[in-house]
Parts: C-alpha cells; structure tokens; sequence
C-alpha cells in the first residue's frame, strides 16, 4: 500500500520521492507542497507560456482572498495498466475545494492541464463528484474550470464512467444550483456534455476549444480542414452555436467577470438572488440624477417612422438601475437580449426584442436562446421583465424546414410554465402570434403596460389591408393610393394599444417615462406570488 502513496514528481527533483522516510510534520509539509506543483514546474512555466493561468491561479483569481479551502489534495489514480503505476502525481489533475466569492459559498473544481492532460480518471472524477454532491446538499453555486485533454485512455471505462457520474449530477442538480462552466482549454469528445448541461458556460478566447470530434478526426472522415478556433473556438460558440454565453480575452478576465456574474444569482432555489442597497438622493444625487436623466432620453428612444429601427438596449438601460444590466448570449441571436438587472437592487432577468437586428423578430435562435433563459429565471425565483416589440416570426423555407414551429413553441412553453412574477412592456409591434408568445396576458402574465406607441395587431395595416381589400385595392383606378389609403385608416382604427387595453389585455398605457416606476410597483406587488400547478412528473417541452 505504500506504493500508492509515493509520487515520482517528476521534473521537480527538490522534492523528495519517498515521503514515508520523514518525520510526521514534515511529511505533510511535503505532500503538500508536492500536490501544489501538479506537473513539476516545467509543465507549469510551459502553462503559463500559453498565455494560461495554473489550475491554482484560476481559483486564487475566483475565490476571495485566503477563503479556499481543498479537498482531496492527496488523491491519486488506482491505474495499474501501462506504466501508470510508476506514475502517480498527489491530487491527480484536478483541485477541488470550496470558498467564498463576495463573501458567499462557492464549490469549485479546476482541471489541472500539466497533471496528464488534465485528463479525467476515475479518482479525478470521484473528486469532481464529491464536490458537486456538497454543492447540492449545502445549496451553494457550483464553478467548474475546464482543461482537460479528455478521458483517460488507460483507465478505459472507468474513466468513461466517471463521465456518467458527472453527467448524472448535473441533472440532479440542474434547478437546484446555478452550476458555471468556465472552458479555459481544451475540451473535447464526452467531455463537452458536462458543460453542455450546466446553466451558463463561458470561453477564454484562442486557448479555450470545445468539439465533439477535433479537426484531424474531422479530416479523416470527411475530408474538411478546419482549424481548432473555427470549429470549437470562442467565437464559433458566442456567436454561431450558441453553446456558450460569453467569451473574455483572458483567464483573468474571465474570473473576474464569473465574480461579477454570481452577484446576480441565488446560492440555490430556495433563496432569492442578492438585493444590493440603493443609495438615497442625499447619499447619491448623482445615481438618482443619473435614472432621471435615462428616463427624459426615453421620450424620444421610439422613431417616428415604425419601421425604422432602434436599439432597445436604449430602453433597458432608461428603466434599470444604472449601470446594472449585464448580457448573457451577446453575440448569438441579437435580435433578442437576455440578461439580468436590477430595479431598486432587486435582480430581474431580462428578455427583449431587439428591433436594431432583423427587426427584433422571433427566429429558431432567439427563441431557443429566449426559453433557456427564461426557465433559469423561473427555477431561481428571478422574475422576469419582457420588452417587446416584434413584428412577427421570421419566414422563410430555412425557418420551416429546421423547425421553427418545434423551436418557436419551446419559448412559448417556457412563459406558459414560469411562475415567477412576469412583467411586460409593449413599447412598439406586438403583431401576430409572437404577440401572444412574448409574455401577454393570455399566457399568464402579472402585469402588462403599454406606451402610446404600442400597435397590437395581428399583423401590420398594409399586410392586413392587403388580405381584407384585396378586392377593393385591386378594382381600384390607384391600387397603390388606395391600399396607401386603407392601411393609413386601419392603422389609426387597430394599431395601437387602446382596443387591447379595453378588453383588459394591457393593464395600463403609460408614458415611457413611466416605465421604471410602473416596473418597481408591479415587482412590490407580486413579491408574494405563489402559483401552483397540477401534480405532475414533468411537462414535456417540445425539445
């Protein structure tokens, strides 16, 4: 048994082979330092030459200072096949622990690349596992630092099965924790589904790849050369696949950016996100003089012109706390904005239709990218505030024929199921059924308001004009006059948001200078709202 506790440390000859030879004290000292160094400090000054904090730096950066605390430092692979019994390094390629970040609970694991690739064993895994479960049962977030070369080959089918292990916990746990994957490496194969199933997962651009199959395999079957940043790099995946939801320049940028992000997320699904103070006018005119200037630019945020577009990041930045509001899923889908901000210090997620892309219509993407969002919110109590203004879902055979109608109806699924309070503002279009998908009143929202600018209509005055005259616009001398004619009085009759708010639809028209106050009074009153449904497993969102 003695073997299994010796490393050979290699390439680190201070360090002795033996620990078994040293007094108690100084055996630990030892150990210690030898589980520090992961791959000798030869594969970690070649880490680093990479542009790569070490596996230990990542969570000194993430962590609180002096808050980590390790778990298994002294961990080693039982692997007796190829050599691997000679070569058993203390800690086997991943640090696990806890800590605070911000002063709250954070569990952690981090891959360490100069230990075998960071390659997963099954003690790597059983590491990985008895984080995940302490996690679960203290209800603290979970982070988990990828860089890893994948399964270990010697170990076969245990390493495979360390994989189901972790992939079953992320299920387990999904709802339950926010669980983070920051990929600050190589992360391939199996590997990819751990992170796939987490609820947000961020990129290190250039260092930081994720693919199913690698680029020789890809060449291999297919004959297609492509590099490793164009198939799984940041980009690829921030803007293309949508599998991640940010990218950073650099590890310690991305840590510090995880720091900021947990600040809006609850420790797990029973707690509330964190509520940060607001400053009174006296303690900050500035910050209050700051909400009421975003307000006035709000006035004139809305062309004259409806089919002139316009950012809607205008809006939400006019009716948050200032600089508050953070993106999720940037690059990816922008036709649509998700992300989180807070009015009065209380953490909302946010979802808007982004008329500055593709008219802020609703297309496979930002629908999928609307309903993932929306569910996170709904299972860790973070209500919900939708902006709309979409003309519609995007047409087209592509649309059809990659499921739109499957796509589509998944963020209409999630709406339908949110509990959570749900807040609307219709600030332009709300035409057709996307008028229904996008929160309304039909679909279970608590509040809905309107401004003066809102048209509510089943699809635009020339669109309708043109299906209920037809007959009319094509017997006329001037059929372009006349359809001009029709849908200038269809549009004063049906395009604006009074008919809805006199069926009760809108609960209120209001001035978009409004929009803040009327928000913070609808989150006050549904801060009690308790809504349940029938008993049942699960529901069976069109996937």
């Amino acid at each position: 048994m003695a073997n299994e506790t010796m490393s050979k440390a290699k390439g680190n000859p201070d360090l002795p082979k033996d620990h078994n030879k040293l007094d108690p004290r100084a055996r630990l000292l030892s150990m210690r330092e030898e589980s520090r160094m992961g791959g000798g400090p030869e594969r970690l000054a070649a880490h680093r030459s990479k542009g790569k904090l070490t596996a230990r730096e990542r969570i000194e950066v993430l962590l609180d200072a002096g808050s980590f605390v390790e778990l298994d430092a002294f961990a080693t692979h039982d692997c007796q096949d190829f050599g691997m019994g000679e070569k058993k390094i203390l800690g086997d390629g991943v640090v696990t622990g806890h800590g605070t970040v911000q002063g709250r609970v954070a569990y952690v694991f981090s891959q360490d690349f100069t230990v075998f690739g960071g390659s997963l064993s099954a003690t790597v895994a059983r590491k990985i596992c008895k984080i995940m479960d302490l996690a679960v049962k203290n209800g603290a977030p979970l982070i988990g630092i990828n860089d890893s070369g994948g399964a270990r080959i010697q170990e076969g089918v245990a390493s495979l099965g360390g994989y189901a292990e972790i992939f079953l916990r992320n299920v387990k746990s999904s709802g339950v924790i926010p669980q983070i994957s920051l990929i600050m490496g190589p992360c391939a194969g199996g590997a990819v589904y751990s992170p796939a199933m987490t609820d947000f997962v961020f990129m290190v651009d250039q260092t930081s790849h994720m693919f199913i199959t690698g680029p020789d395999v890809i060449k291999t079957v297919t004959g297609e050369q492509i590099s490793f940043d164009d198939l799984g790099g940041a980009h690829t995946h921030t803007a293309l696949s949508g599998v991640a939801d940010g990218q950073y320049s650099n590890d310690a940028e991305a840590l510090e950016g995880i720091r900021h992000f947990l600040a809006y997320l609850p420790s797990n699904n029973l707690d509330g996100p964190p509520v940060t103070a607001t400053p009174s006018p006296s303690e900050n005119p500035e910050w209050h003089s700051q909400i009421e200037a975003n307000a006035k630019k709000l006035t004139s945020v809305i062309p004259a012109n409806p089919n002139q577009p316009y950012s809607m990041l205008e809006v939400i930045h006019g009716i948050v706390d200032p600089e508050s509001f953070t993106e999720i899923k940037k690059n990816f889908a922008p036709h649509i904005i998700t992300g989180f901000g807070r009015f009065e210090g209380q953490v909302v997620g946010i979802v808007a239709n982004n008329p500055a892309h593709l008219a802020g219509v609703l297309d496979i993407n930002s629908s999928v990218k609307g309903a993932r969002f929306v569910r996170f919110c709904d299972a860790f109590n973070i209500p919900v505030v939708t902006l709309v203004d979409v003309p519609g879902f995007l047409p087209g055979s592509d649309q059809e024929k990659n499921g739109i109608i499957r796509h589509g109806a998944k963020l209409l699924y999630a709406y339908c199921e949110a509990t959570v309070p749900k807040l609307t503002v219709i600030t332009r279009k709300a035409y057709g059924g996307a008028y229904d998908v996008m929160s309304s009143k039909h679909i279970g929202a608590d509040v809905n308001l309107a401004w003066p600018t809102a048209e509510i209509a089943v699809m635009g005055a020339q669109g309708a004009c043109n299906i209920i005259f037809r007959g009319e616009i094509a017997a006329a001398k001037n059929p372009d006059a006349r359809r001009q004619e029709l849908s200038q009085e269809y549009a004063e009759k049906f395009a604006n948001p009074y008919i809805a708010a006199a069926k009760g639809y809108i609960d209120a028209v209001i001035l978009p200078e409004e929009t803040r106050g009327q928000i913070i009074a609808g989150l006050r009153a549904c801060r009690g709202k308790r809504e349940r449904g029938p008993e049942r497993k699960h529901g069976n969102i069109p996937l």
